[in-house]
């Protein structure tokens, strides 16, 4: 590192560099009537907009007839102070998985075309399900796009 002062190093504007004559513009339709001051280039043009206090913002407002004043909530800093977004999965189709799964519940999956599957669900994936079937009926692996909606064999009397 340096040992000279270096102004990036500091956090100090550099120094003003000499003012140098310049050559006279080739068009004199685009000259200027002067140049610019060095001391210009760092000048700070930050707004400030003082806080007023609530009853002082009150006389400031002009009245806007009998209608009802409605009060905005205070914005604290300078960013927004919005919700977050909500979070795009929930998890909750892997909950409800986990949980027949884990207790072994028989299933009705209708399909698309109408089809009823009954069996318990064994494993599922992000695309799949894997039902298995009672008796000599094979066990079926079901792509979720076919699946129409799935429910509780316990629950079917209400169902048809």
């Amino acid at each position: 590192m340096k040992d000279s002062l270096d102004s990036a190093a500091v956090g100090r504007a550099p120094a003003p560099k000499p003012e140098v004559q310049e050559k006279a513009p080739a068009n004199p339709a685009k000259a200027t009537a002067e140049p610019r001051p060095a001391s210009d280039e760092f000048s700070n043009r930050k707004l400030i907009r003082p806080a007023l206090p609530h009853r002082e913002r009150e006389r400031a407002m002009p009245d806007r007839g009998d209608s009802p004043r409605v009060e905005r909530t205070e914005r604290v800093g300078s960013g927004m102070s919005k919700k977050p977004a909500p979070p795009d999965q929930t998890h909750a189709e892997n909950f409800y998985y986990q949980k027949q799964m884990q207790s072994r519940t028989p299933m009705v999956v209708v399909l698309q075309d109408g089809e009823e599957i009954h069996g318990i669900i064994e494993w599922y994936d992000k695309n799949c399900i894997k039902l298995n079937r009672t008796g000599s009926q094979p066990n079926l692996l079901i792509y979720k796009p076919n699946i129409k909606y799935i429910y509780k064999e316990s629950e079917a009397n209400g169902r048809r």
